[in-house]
Parts: structure tokens; C-alpha cells; sequence
């Protein structure tokens, strides 16, 4: 990382989307049935996950293997494409495509660290201009999906570990971060101009 380099570190579910990309990705692929099969099955970790019982990462990775599971990599490769070129862009707000283009033209270096699947995350980011995507990558065992996760569920404390990694011996000059939730709090606290959707307005971007 240059040393004199402005990073803008954005979360992407909740944060540039209106909802979450990746139930919506999964109705997309797999349809609204086998999400709702999926949702069934993997009840007591999803549950054990929102009274703290289960790491999340648990919780998704049973998720995904009810509904994704044995899907080769080539299927879940079309329909990441599909969907970052269609039902993607339904979920953008606005506001924040227009955010992340002026980081942009200001020559900052863009970087999205999110919990999603970094499958379709990287078509989506490489088409917004993004320099990086740190995200939750999926495991394929005999070029098909074996239900679990390949990198830990880039979330809370592991989204700064990730950034600190991209980083490498030099922080940049100026970071500015952008979250919606509990999962990006250490993120922001590591940002120099930290934003969380619903306290104020965003920070002016001076640097």
C-alpha cells in the first residue's frame, strides 16, 4: 500500500444494498422453495446464531449447504454472473453508487469487505471500479460445492484482519470506512472518517 494512498473500505449488505444480496442470490439461483427448504433446514444454527450460540459463520455455511450444496462451479459461476449483471443492481442504493464514484474520481483506492460470497461480489465490483474485494470465499471439492465456507465469514474483527493484510507493511494515509451494522463496528473504529448507516451524515470526503 503507498504510503500516501486515501482508502474508502465499504460493507456491502445493508450498506450500498437495500437488503441482503445474499438470500436474494440464493432465490435467484435456486428459487424461493429451496430457500425456504433451506431456511428450514439450517433453523437451529440460524437461531443459535442470533442468541449467540452459533458463529455466524456456522450459520451460513449450513445455509449454503441446504441450498447451493453439490452445485458444480461452473453452475454457480453463470448464475453469479447473471445476477451480478441484473437482479444485483436492483439492490443498489443509489446514493451509494454515487458515493463510491467520487471516491473514485478522486484517485482513492476502493476496497469492499463483506460477509457475502466473494463469487459474485468481485463481477459486481470489478464493473463499480473497486480495487479489491475481501469477502467470504465458498469451498469446492471435486470442481462442485461442498457446503462450507473456504475463508473464515468476513465479518466483525475479521473484516479488519482482512484490511490490515491488504494493507501490508504501510497503512494508508487516510481510511474512510462505510457499515450498516454490529459486523463493521471494528472496521470503522479503525477508519479515520467511519460512517454507520442511521447515525448522521456521511463524512466529506476532503482528502
Amino acid at each position: 500500500m503507498p504510503r500516501d494512498a486515501v482508502v474508502a473500505a465499504f460493507d456491502f449488505d445493508g450498506t450500498i444494498t437495500t437488503s441482503d444480496s445474499l438470500r436474494d442470490f440464493v432465490r435467484c439461483t435456486v428459487g424461493r422453495t429451496r430457500l425456504i427448504f433451506g431456511a428450514i433446514c439450517a433453523a437451529p444454527w440460524l437461531a443459535g446464531m442470533l442468541i449467540g450460540t452459533c458463529e455466524r459463520g456456522t450459520a451460513k455455511a449450513h445455509f449454503l449447504a441446504a441450498t447451493l450444496g453439490g452445485m458444480t462451479r461452473r453452475e454457480l459461476a453463470d448464475a453469479a454472473q447473471q445476477y451480478a449483471a441484473d437482479g444485483l443492481l436492483m439492490l443498489i442504493r443509489p446514493e451509494m453508487a454515487v458515493r463510491v464514484q467520487e471516491h473514485k474520481r478522486r484517485g482513492h483506492r476502493l476496497v469492499l469487505v463483506s460477509a457475502s460470497p466473494a463469487l459474485y461480489l468481485k463481477l459486481w465490483a470489478q464493473g463499480a471500479g473497486f480495487d479489491a474485494v475481501l469477502a467470504t470465499e465458498l469451498e469446492f471439492r471435486d470442481d462442485r460445492f461442498s457446503g462450507r465456507l473456504a475463508s473464515p465469514n468476513c465479518w466483525g474483527p475479521e473484516k479488519v484482519r482482512r484490511l490490515q493484510q491488504w494493507f501490508g507493511s504501510e497503512r494508508p494515509r487516510v481510511l474512510f470506512a462505510y457499515g450498516d451494522s454490529a459486523g463493521d463496528r471494528e472496521m470503522l473504529a479503525l477508519a479515520d472518517h467511519g460512517w454507520l448507516r442511521g447515525q448522521g451524515e456521511m463524512p466529506a470526503i476532503d482528502a
